[in-house]
């Protein structure tokens, strides 16, 4: 972890297992009672979102939408966490949409302007790594041509 990106620390570190457990009972023992307070939810989803494991992410992602939508006093906690989701699955542009939402509403926020950061990095570091692919495809792709035209007028 960087450290002048002191803020962010929640795209590094993750729960250990017996923490998210202990959150995971919870909600479903509340789940089983057919009551699942908004704070035992967000609890459980911010524990998820941490997770290193892709499919609780996607869950504690789908937990936040939920009180995302249904609870409006909740939504700029919700933001954060559904930024740092995203952006620990991968989905750049939607953690960016989250992330300048929160931001629109906390300018000065300093964990929201940390993750733009890391954000920005990722996403200039996949663009990297794709134009070098994309350079390398193309450098196979006109070795190939080269040789079928050496092949085709070697033969003629």
């Amino acid at each position: 972890m960087s450290s002048d990106l002191p803020y962010a620390a929640d795209a590094e570190v993750s729960l250990q297992y017996d923490e998210l457990e202990v959150l995971r009972v919870q909600y479903q023992k509340e789940l089983s009672q057919s009551h699942v307070t908004v704070q035992t939810k967000f609890n459980y989803a911010w524990g998820l979102v941490k997770s290193p494991v892709r499919d609780h992410q996607v869950e504690g992602v789908r937990l936040l939408q939920e009180i995302y939508r249904a609870e409006p006093a909740r939504r700029r906690e919700c933001l954060y966490y559904l930024a740092l989701g995203h952006y620990k699955m991968g989905n750049y542009e939607e953690a960016k949409k989250f992330n300048s939402l929160l931001m629109e509403k906390e300018p000065s926020n300093m964990q929201a302007q940390s993750l733009a950061t890391l954000i920005d990095k990722r996403v200039a570091r996949e663009g990297y790594i794709g134009m070098a692919l994309v350079g390398g495809v193309a450098a196979v792709g006109t070795l190939l041509v080269a040789s079928f035209i050496r092949r085709a007028t070697r033969n003629h």
